[in-house]
């Protein structure tokens, strides 16, 4: 379907649950492989178009107006997102916030991307351009719809793509919102469609798509293999984040007053549901029983409850969820992990919510699940070291490599565990501030490649395009 709003070719809809009670409070289009076509199809029309000879000032224009319509409508968005996720009503509005600096940001970025001139051979003049790749699939999560859907959404359209968004089936009212505003402001119909339903459905026929010239993708690694499986069908190019199991190193010369709210907000936030959660905390053996007993006292004061109450954090998405994470809480007792606090589930919490109190672990072995699976909760692994080596060896252990947290006095050694932690992004002395519009975001390992976020995400969405003239 494009930005105004179709059902599906079959008819067929889908109950929108609200995490908070179970209930379902809205219904989405089940599109088909049929839908998919439709979409992809109004996106290629579009890119050959009038859209090509939209200059790069005009469409930052236009993400300009998406981004001054977000702060307009901000409150309904977040408090949509909010309902839809189970996140906590503040960070909805968190998020509402960030979407429309994403828009604003790429905005201002789109006439900011140029070309080179490379000294070539007596005679000749060689340039490159940057040019869009044409139609570009994004494939969006559930724990971030909002902010997931605007970088994709504002650095492909800042290139000069076209786009077909595909929401999770759980959390998709703001992207299908997100596309009604971009027609308010200016951007042209055909350019931003949205097809929603299922993953094995809709996903699944959006990605292996001929008339897709570029996929983005965040989820998980099992399901970002069979994107990219199904886009290599045509020879498509992806980017892909994945996921994290992501460490926060603490040496016995930080500062705790300014660690410790930051780590426990790390593994909170979104319940945990954030590939970017600090979901191990490293810590200094010489400091491993203050540090954990200060950890287990500010998690025992946690409460999890509907998303209208704003408390620490929310449900999970679905029951699914909540039960996988509940079964890797039971797995880690029973193995014999030491659990040092639990929080609270409120007292008030509707029975049909999905609910997960939050879980703290201590002196856990780096090898546990618990520290190498990525739970997407809100479960804490502490994990102590002896030195700097250690904490580096530890901190490389697992398959992923997103984001890492480095607590040090030391600037030396800031420098040299930030340049030896694998990871995508690192923190020294913070951790994810500020939604990091700014900042490339990507992985090592298991964690994807390609880069979002910041102009390092427009060389993603574009293709290099070298021109030589020969001039005698």
């Amino acid at each position: 379907m494009t930005a105004r709003p179709r059902t599906a070719l079959s008819g067929e809809r889908l109950d929108v649950f609200c995490p908070s009670d179970g209930k379902a409070f809205a219904s989405i289009a089940a599109s088909g492989a049929e839908d998919v076509d439709r979409a992809a199809a109004a996106a290629a029309r579009a890119f050959e178009g009038p859209w090509r000879k939209v200059s790069a000032l005009e469409r930052g224009r236009m993400l300009t107006r998406l981004s001054a319509l977000v702060k307009k409508h901000a409150e309904e968005l977040a408090a949509l997102e909010s309902r839809d996720t189970g996140k906590p009503a503040r960070q909805g509005r968190a998020d509402a916030a960030v979407t429309e600096r994403y828009y604003e940001f790429y905005g201002g970025a789109a006439d900011k991307l140029m070309g080179d001139q490379i000294p070539f051979l007596d005679g000749f003049t060689a340039l490159t351009l940057r040019e869009p790749h044409g139609v570009v699939a994004g494939i969006i999560p559930w724990n971030y719809p909002l902010q997931i859907g605007a970088r994709v959404l504002g650095a492909a359209l800042a290139m000069g793509n076209t786009l077909v968004l595909k929401p999770a089936e759980d959390a998709s009212l703001t992207t299908i919102r997100i596309a009604e505003l971009a027609l308010e402001a200016g951007i042209p119909e055909g350019v931003v469609n949205v097809v929603t339903g299922l993953g094995a459905t809709a996903g699944a026929a959006l990605s292996r798509h001929g008339q897709v010239d570029y996929v983005t993708f965040t989820g998980s690694p099992m399901t970002g293999t069979a994107i990219q499986q199904a886009a290599a069908v045509n020879n498509r190019g992806v980017t892909m984040e994945l996921g994290g199991k992501s460490p926060q190193i603490v040496f016995a010369d930080a500062d705790l007053v300014k660690a410790l709210p930051v780590i426990v907000n790390a593994i909170i936030q979104n319940g945990g549901q954030t590939c970017s959660a600090g979901s191990r905390v490293l810590i200094e053996k010489k400091i491993y029983q203050p540090v954990a007993e200060a950890l287990a006292h500010r998690f025992a004061q946690l409460t999890a409850g509907p998303h209208v109450a704003d408390l620490d954090l929310g449900p999970m998405v679905n029951r699914r969820q909540a039960e996988r994470v509940a079964a890797m809480i039971a797995a880690a007792k029973e193995a014999g992990i030491p659990i040092l606090a639990e929080g609270k589930i409120a007292p008030d919490a509707p029975s049909g919510g999905y609910y997960v109190a939050p879980a703290l672990f201590g002196s856990v072995d780096p090898m546990a699940a618990i520290a190498q699976e990525e739970v997407f909760g809100p479960v804490l692994s502490l994990l102590p070291f002896d030195d700097e080596d250690d904490a580096i060896r530890i901190a490389n252990s697992t398959e992923f490599g997103l984001v890492a947290g480095v607590w040090t006095a030391d600037g030396g050694r800031q420098h040299r565990v930030a340049k030896a932690v694998r990871a995508g992004q690192v923190w020294v002395n913070s951790y994810g501030a500020g939604g990091g519009v700014e900042l490339p975001f990507g992985g090592f390992k298991k964690s994807g490649h390609g880069r979002e976020k910041g102009l390092e995400a427009l060389y993603d969405m574009s293709a290099t395009k070298t021109i030589v003239f020969n001039h005698g």
